[in-house]
């Protein structure tokens, strides 16, 4: 069973950030932390039989809080759940955010994965979209996490920000397998619906890189990586051999998972539970002793069919018919015959025996792919 902790807060809202944080909102954080600790033990309570194999503490900028707030934190799990002893536990970090002190604590509390949001080691770039740290933060920050004794290290490097040059995400990527990580992630910028970008687009003042350096882009990653020890195993995840994200794993693999925190969600029993997202009606909820959760639902069979599909289809080994046709009641091939066909003859995916998996187009068009295969 895998644990996600939501801690929704930041120093400063990045301008391409739709996540559900918030930032100024510092005289909510010690609350915030009773009422999450509350959440977890209710549910430790409730889970008393399930052994927790993965926890990720995600954000927002979980590092934000101080370093006995993140330690209560993690206290509270431990007392709360029966823990596997070879548990991956994940936390994610800004650069500007950590120090030694703190990151001995995290590690003496069995932090033993961190996930930096460097995106990028130019400082022009970083200053364009709206982050608080400098490259020289970055790699310094990785280099003392090192220093104290963490060897599963990722970092996030986004390419098609605005102003960026493919010899700008050339640099960051040398960068990031100088420093020896052991995974990197790398998104294509979106410009998502509500964000400072959005406004910023429609003015006409966020200039992008044209969709043919985009393309150099994707392509320089998505080959380079690979050829520096960095295999690919998910559409936007490179990992070196042993190193992948073994949480995320669980998501793609249609596995079950339990999430605390205003905003998160649950996968368990085939039902998907959200929270509510608000902070402060979080607090009050869980301080007057009722649930935050806000919806449950069991999605129909056929979009949980759709689910199944296009979250195996992200990863490079891609969907087992077998398991596919012991998870649902329906044949895999019968019900799919016509998309699997049309996807086909667009190179966008490759049938065999009992696998099929996206091909390299189809990892750069996942999206064409997925849509396919939802319900009419």
């Amino acid at each position: 069973m895998g644990l996600y902790i939501h801690i929704p807060f930041c120093q400063q809202k990045c301008l391409y950030c739709d996540f559900p944080s918030e930032a100024n909102l510092t005289h909510l954080y010690l609350p915030y932390v009773a009422a999450l600790c509350q959440e977890i033990s209710g549910k430790g309570g409730v889970l008393s039989g399930d052994v927790i194999d993965t926890i990720y503490i995600g954000g927002g900028t979980p590092t934000v809080l101080a370093t006995d707030s993140l330690r209560e934190i993690l206290e509270c799990v431990h007392n709360s759940f029966v823990i596997d002893k070879n548990a991956e536990i994940s936390i994610e970090a800004n650069p500007g955010t950590v120090d030694q002190n703190k990151l001995r604590a995290l590690k003496a509390s069995g932090v033993n994965r961190i996930s930096f949001g460097v995106q990028t080691f130019s400082d022009k770039l970083l200053q364009s979209i709206g982050r608080i740290h400098c490259g020289q933060e970055a790699m310094q920050a990785i280099q003392v996490a090192q220093s104290t004794g963490f060897e599963n290290i990722n970092i996030d490097l986004m390419y098609g920000l605005p102003g960026q040059s493919l010899l700008d995400l050339e640099a960051s990527v040398r960068q990031a397998i100088k420093l020896n990580v052991t995974h990197i992630s790398a998104y294509g910028l979106k410009v998502e619906e509500g964000t400072p970008f959005q406004a910023m687009q429609k003015q006409g003042k966020l200039m992008l890189p044209d969709e043919e350096i985009d393309e150099e882009m994707y392509q320089y990653t998505t080959e380079f990586l690979p050829r520096n020890g960095f295999m690919r195993y998910e559409i936007s995840n490179f990992a070196k051999v042993g190193f992948e994200c073994r949480h995320n794993l669980k998501y793609w693999q249609y596995q079950p998972y339990v999430g605390v925190g205003a905003a998160a969600h649950s996968f368990l029993h085939k039902e998907r539970i959200s929270n509510i997202s608000d902070v402060s009606q979080y607090i009050t909820c869980l301080s007057m002793g009722k649930s935050p959760i806000k919806d449950r639902e069991t999605p129909a069979i056929e979009v949980a069919m759709a689910e199944y599909v296009f979250l195996a289809l992200r990863t490079v080994q891609g969907l087992s018919m077998n398991e596919f046709n012991k998870y649902f009641p329906y044949n895999f091939m019968e019900q799919y015959q016509d998309v699997l066909e049309k996807l086909t003859r667009q190179k966008l995916i490759v049938v065999e025996e009992n696998q099929i998996y996206l091909t390299t187009i189809g990892m750069k068009y996942g999206n064409v792919v997925f849509r396919a295969f939802l319900p009419a």
